[in-house]
């Protein structure tokens, strides 16, 4: 049975570029006509203190992607940290409804490229925090994604170059003028 639906996961550790890739993904796919929705995981729960335990992340996915569905959209490019890890694959599927085809990347990054990234939004006390969170994140992520996901590296490279090759492994059409 062929799913009616295609998620793209980016995930990977802060200061890898998942924002900013997602944007040039966005970009790319809207370039060449594919239509398809952006949804920035870190802002469907972020809230003080956390919702974390209350699955609101979840239950705001639900309720976008079934906005999105009922205009006609079919695949979602989503954002965030842990969206490869399987178990977080197997909750934002059960938010949008179906089974969707799925094209999770792992996107990588050196410790100095992540520290050089953070330091443009970070600063002080918090600069230190998120870049030791982002390093031990780096070690998590690797060690629990399974072996299908993908894993793309950013380290010196632009959004574009690495929202192409992005793109590529989705298999989406984005050369073509009907590429819905």
């Amino acid at each position: 049975m062929i799913s009616e639906t295609e998620a793209l996961f980016l995930g990977g550790r802060s200061g890898v570029g998942k924002s900013r890739v997602g944007l040039a993904v966005h970009a790319l796919l809207s370039g060449a006509k594919v239509r398809h929705a952006l949804i920035e995981g870190d802002n469907l729960d972020l809230a003080y203190p956390p919702t974390w335990e209350h699955g609101l992340a979840e239950q705001n996915l639900a309720a976008m992607w079934q906005n999105y569905r009922a205009l006609g959209y079919r695949r979602l490019v989503y954002t965030n940290t842990a969206s490869v890890l399987p178990e977080v694959m197997g909750e934002l599927s059960a938010a949008m409804g179906d089974t969707p085809t799925i094209t999770a990347v792992l996107l990588t990054c050196d410790d100095r490229t992540a520290r050089a990234r953070l330091a443009h939004r970070e600063n002080g006390i918090e600069l230190a925090r998120h870049i030791e969170r982002s390093i031990a994140t780096s070690h998590e992520l690797s060690a629990a994604v399974p072996d299908w996901v993908h894993v793309v590296d950013t380290t010196d490279r632009t959004p574009e170059d690495i929202a192409a090759a992005v793109v590529a492994l989705t298999g989406w059409r984005t050369g073509h003028p009907a590429a819905t």
